[in-house]
């Protein structure tokens, strides 16, 4: 909002001074803007707001109806643009487009449909609550607002925080038909919505809801502050765990039925911050687990390498990423391609995150005792073929895994570093002999996810030679041979352009010559040198592969990836 209107907010009398200075604190505070902050403060309403601005800035003030919005005037704005800047395509009339808006001084989003569009643009203006109310209802989703209204309107303001808890209020709070309603709508939401992550975060003024989905944040919602110890003990019933404790770490699970007659296992998390606890919910749907390791992403040549690693009948295979890589993924693809009935295989896991049939899968637990080093003790007593640990976070671990993989055992397991040569460095460092190393790995898998663009809405863009150089394509492909593409936005993807992920994966095979720079003690940086001249794919090399296949974008490969430069000349695909 800009400073101009906020001072006739104050001489029109629909605030005072005072409150202009608390919402311009709360929109430093709280990363928001003043109007939205004037509102959730209860300075005024947004029917008030919406009125004073349509006329001062002499202009119309409509009631938005979801059902009465014209389906080829909304098509006028890419959804993508839509959603973002929060706005409705309301008229078409010729060659002047009529946007609805909350905020006419926003000059940014009504530039950008002129750009997009090619037409006229003038503003009407509606409440944020009624194009919130359009979206939902184009792109689907819970109506956030109707669950909230069960609420009522009662004193939303900041109250001190107490150690101290009423047992018995918080607990019949948990059951109140309105608490209930509002996690069922958020958790049914997320499914919906192929969300992974539901992060539920208190702040000193607001409380927020996001989801992750395909690898991305995005606000959801913000419910009333007054709704935080109600609906974080909702879940926490849920999920098993004592609402009473409010000042340690919990980690719970619920398990759901779906309407659909699927089962939705969530993993919880609950971390104490400075405002309350934050939850952290994964979403582990087993039907949607990708088993098949020639859909994950890989091509031909890594995936040749990777299952002839996988098929020896010893030594080690480590896969490496940040958490939320997908490491897990491509681990239980590659178990269930090892499992048949004649193998005995066993797994130390931190969680559990899928039940696989066949498979003895071990949930670790440090509080008794039972971490990865004690559960590798126990799995070599119980006649193993393949043993898989969830990650080598210690020395202690990483002696017992090569030791059972230099007697006769095929072991998986994953480490959290940036790239293959990396991971060397890494067991190094933790303190394990070079030549134990080397005598025991086979294969390092270093992996990422990219979002896939939409294939609805997928379209060629022209990308400047320059960036695509800079990615790392060798100029003689652009032009001729370096296609790319994006998705400019549709209800499938519900406007961003993208929907579903895919791995992109660097793949380095310990040829002979690598594990002799390695007993050399050579650097990271000149193991990976060496193992692109023998052929290695870095991960940037495979996501320009995946643009060129018209799989991803440019954007997703420069937000996800590392830049190759160092390594001689620019990287030819070889198509």
């Amino acid at each position: 909002m800009e400073p101009r209107i906020a001072e006739l907010l104050v001489k029109g009398g629909i605030i005072s001074r005072q409150q202009l200075a608390d919402a311009q604190k709360a929109e430093k505070d709280n990363s928001s803007t003043a109007a939205k902050e004037i509102v959730r403060l209860g300075f005024t309403t947004e029917d008030i707001l919406a009125d004073f601005l349509a006329k001062q800035f002499g202009i119309e003030r409509v009631e938005l109806v979801p059902t009465e919005i014209d389906e080829a005037v909304f098509a006028a704005v890419p959804p993508q643009i839509v959603q973002k800047h929060q706005l409705i395509p309301y008229k078409l009339i010729g060659s002047s487009l009529t946007i609805a808006v909350a905020d006419p001084t926003d000059l940014v989003a009504i530039n950008e449909v002129k750009f997009v569009t090619g037409y006229g643009v003038r503003t009407v203006i509606a409440t944020p609550t009624g194009i919130r109310k359009v979206l939902e209802h184009r792109f689907g989703g819970v109506s956030y607002d109707d669950v909230l209204k069960k609420f009522g309107d009662g004193d939303m303001e900041v109250v001190q925080e107490s150690d101290d808890v009423n047992l018995a209020e918080l607990q019949q709070a948990t059951m109140d038909a309105p608490v209930v309603t509002l996690v069922n709508a958020i958790l049914a939401d997320a499914s919906k919505r192929r969300c992974s992550d539901i992060h539920i975060e208190p702040y000193e003024k607001i409380f927020r809801v996001r989801f992750r989905i395909d690898g991305v944040l995005q606000e959801i919602m913000n419910p009333p502050l007054r709704l935080k110890n109600p609906l974080v003990s909702r879940l926490k019933v849920m999920a098993g765990l004592d609402i009473a404790e409010r000042r340690n770490t919990q980690d719970g699970r619920i398990k759901l039925k779906m309407g659909t007659g699927g089962e939705l296992d969530i993993r919880v998390s609950i971390l104490p911050t400075l405002f309350g606890e934050k939850v952290v919910m994964r979403l582990l749907d087993k039907s949607n687990l990708q088993l098949d390791m020639s859909k994950l992403g890989f091509d031909p040549q890594n995936l040749k390498d990777f299952q002839e690693a996988i098929h020896k009948p010893y030594g080690m295979i480590l896969i490496t990423g940040p958490t939320g890589s997908g490491k897990s993924t491509t681990l239980y693809s590659a178990l269930s391609d090892l499992n048949k009935p004649d193998v005995n295989i066993s797994t130390a896991e931190d969680p559990v995150e899928y039940n696989l049939m066949g498979i003895n899968q071990v949930q670790v637990r440090e509080q008794v005792g039972l971490n990865f080093a004690a559960a590798l003790r126990s799995f070599l007593r119980q006649d193993p073929d393949i043993i898989m640990v969830g990650e080598i976070r210690d020395l202690e671990t990483g002696q017992i895994a090569i030791k059972a993989a230099l007697t006769g055992h095929l072991v998986l397991s994953t480490l959290h570093t940036n790239d293959c040569s990396a991971t060397v460095d890494r067991l190094l460092n933790m303190g394990i002999e070079p030549f134990l190393l080397t005598s025991s790995l086979n294969l390092i898998l270093a992996q990422r996810l990219v979002r896939k663009i939409c294939e609805k809405c997928k379209e060629p863009i022209e990308i400047k030679p320059e960036v695509l150089i800079n990615l790392g394509v060798d100029p003689a492909d652009i032009g001729v041979g370096f296609p790319t593409f994006h998705g400019k936005g549709c209800d499938n993807c519900v406007g961003t352009g993208y929907r579903g992920r895919l791995a992109v994966y660097e793949v380095m095979v310990l040829h002979e010559v690598l594990k002799e720079l390695i007993l050399k003690g050579v650097s990271a940086m000149e193991l990976k040198r060496e193992a692109v001249k023998l052929g290695m794919c870095t991960l940037r090399m495979s996501a320009l592969q995946k643009i060129r296949a018209g799989l991803t974008t440019v954007d997703e490969t420069v937000r996800v990836t590392d830049t190759d430069k160092g390594f001689g000349s620019v990287f030819s695909l070889g198509f």
